[in-house]
């Protein structure tokens, strides 16, 4: 029985080297799949940036790379790369996940990112791209609704699709005049400039936002970016509808651009514990400071509400900001916080308005923000600031 023992242990001790054997040299040789599809993607990003086409083409099938190269073409680009995250292969075709992250040479301190999904057929040997398409729920970038014609200012950077240069001009004076009043108002702790991305409908800034074109109708413009960022994060991006925009008169269109410009500039002091009718309020403020406009003209949804004898009890929620809601509520909304900003310039002086939009942004969380900087900037509390928020109201619009 002992010797049978040591049978069995010497066949199976032989059957785990075999095993061992083989799996360190015996098998099928490893997949470098994965690594010739990174090199294809960091010889087509460095031919992007070269603006080398015969390169970039060498890198995808013909209607995979036309479009792309030809639509950046006039792009000032710092930088552009692939960072692959996945690769699914089946035989000599893949799909690739990949994060693409770009800056705009001159405006964008870090890497904008991008989610990308891209698919790739290896043909003798190599491997080609034959797409490049946004990664699922993740927003358009504006090459892809066609060509981008590019517009400097002084102080902007127009991006349109399917617009004329005159018309981009047109954005660039605008944003031009907007961000020195912006530092006017705000300082010049910011980048001092601006880019403005113009496409060529409303469904082309729904693309770019990867959201529903329902959700954005009447909304003249967008500033993107999460609320949370750093000095090291991009210059956000102001997006037009055209559509809204279009119907505006001349100062209606300052106004926006001046807003939106404002979102860029508060960026860094704009955080989770920031409420919607601060950041909105503030932003209206600067947009109509020094404008000559009464009270009665910015806020015509609050007149009517005040004759009425319905004065709002407390200021806007986050919820009251929402674009798919009803109309009314969400133009009461802005003109509650607009209201509520000049306010405190009229009352504490535009220093101290500046100081508690920072101070709010400036706390580790929401609860309490506005109660500890109405404490110790205004030296007041919430149920003191509202009551005479409510009685502004009625003075200024009564």
């Amino acid at each position: 029985m002992a010797g049978r023992r040591r049978a069995s242990r010497t066949v199976l001790s032989l059957v785990l080297l075999l095993a061992v054997l083989v799996g360190c040299g015996g098998g099928a040789p490893s997949d470098t799949a994965t690594a010739e599809v990174q090199r294809v993607l960091d010889r087509r990003a460095s031919a992007l940036l070269d603006r080398d086409e015969p390169a970039y083409r060498a890198t995808g099938q013909p209607a995979a790379v036309d479009a792309e190269f030809g639509n950046l073409r006039d792009v000032p680009l710092a930088a552009w790369s692939y960072r692959l995250t996945e690769l699914r292969r089946s035989g000599d075709l893949a799909t690739a996940d990949a994060e693409l992250r770009y800056r705009i040479k001159g405006y964008d301190t870090a890497p904008v990112t991008a989610a990308r999904t891209l698919r790739l057929t290896r043909s003798d040997g190599t491997w080609y791209v034959t797409s490049d398409e946004p990664a699922k729920e993740a927003s358009e970038q504006m090459w892809e609704q066609g060509a981008v014609r590019v517009v400097r200012g002084e102080h902007s950077l127009v991006l349109g699709v399917g617009q004329t240069g005159e018309r981009l001009r047109a954005y660039a004076d605008l944003a031009d005049r907007a961000v020195p009043a912006v530092s006017n108002a705000w300082g010049t702790d910011w980048s001092g400039h601006v880019v403005v991305l113009v496409p060529k409908s409303l469904e082309g800034m729904a693309g770019l936002l990867g959201a529903p074109a329902s959700g954005y109708r009447g909304i003249a413009a967008v500033t993107t970016g999460e609320a949370g960022g750093s000095a090291k994060a991009p210059a956000d991006r102001i997006i037009v509808n055209p559509d809204a925009y279009g119907v505006l008169g001349g100062f209606g269109k300052q106004v926006v651009l001046t807003h939106e410009t404002t979102h860029v500039a508060t960026r860094t002091h704009t955080t989770p514990a920031t409420p919607l009718w601060l950041s909105e309020g503030y932003a209206d403020w600067v947009g109509y400071r020094g404008s000559g406009r009464t009270p009665a003209q910015v806020a015509p949804e609050l007149v009517r509400a005040v004759a009425e004898g319905r004065v709002p009890a407390a200021l806007p929620d986050d919820e009251d900001f929402g674009f798919s809601g009803e109309a009314a509520r969400l133009a009461l909304a802005y003109e509650g916080g607009w209201l509520a900003c000049r306010m405190i310039a009229d009352r504490w002086g535009e220093v101290r308005l500046n100081d508690f939009y920072r101070a709010v942004g400036d706390h580790e969380k929401r609860a309490g923000a506005v109660e500890d900087a109405l404490r110790d900037v205004l030296h007041t509390t919430p149920e003191e600031f509202t009551a005479q928020w409510r009685d502004y109201l009625r003075a200024q619009l009564g």
